[in-house]
C-alpha cells in the first residue's frame, strides 16, 4: 500500500522551481570572468591545434588504435580520419 492511498496521508504537491534569473546571473559572471578581449573563435582555433597535435606523430600502433575509436565512433574523425603525422 502506497501513501497516497492511506487515508489521512496528504496528496503529493506540485513542486516547481524557476532558475532562470540564477542562470542568467551565472551566465553574466561567466562573461566577466572572461574579460572582454576573449575571442571565442580564437579559443576554437586554438582547441582544434591542441587535439591537432594530441593525435600527431603517432607510432604504427597508435595510429591502428586511433583508427579503431574514429571508426567506432568514440573519436571525432579529423584529417580525412587520419592522425596527423
Amino acid at each position: 500500500m502506497s501513501s497516497v492511498d492511506r487515508p489521512g496521508t496528504p496528496a503529493p504537491v506540485e513542486f516547481a522551481v524557476d532558475l532562470s534569473a540564477h542562470e542568467m546571473l551565472r551566465r553574466t559572471h561567466v562573461m566577466s570572468a572572461l574579460g572582454t578581449d576573449w575571442d571565442p573563435a580564437a579559443a576554437l582555433r586554438g582547441e582544434e591545434e591542441a587535439y591537432e597535435l594530441l593525435y600527431s606523430g603517432l607510432s604504427e600502433e597508435q595510429q591502428r588504435l586511433y583508427d579503431e575509436l574514429v571508426s567506432a565512433g568514440v573519436l571525432p574523425a579529423r584529417g580525412g580520419g587520419h592522425a596527423a603525422t
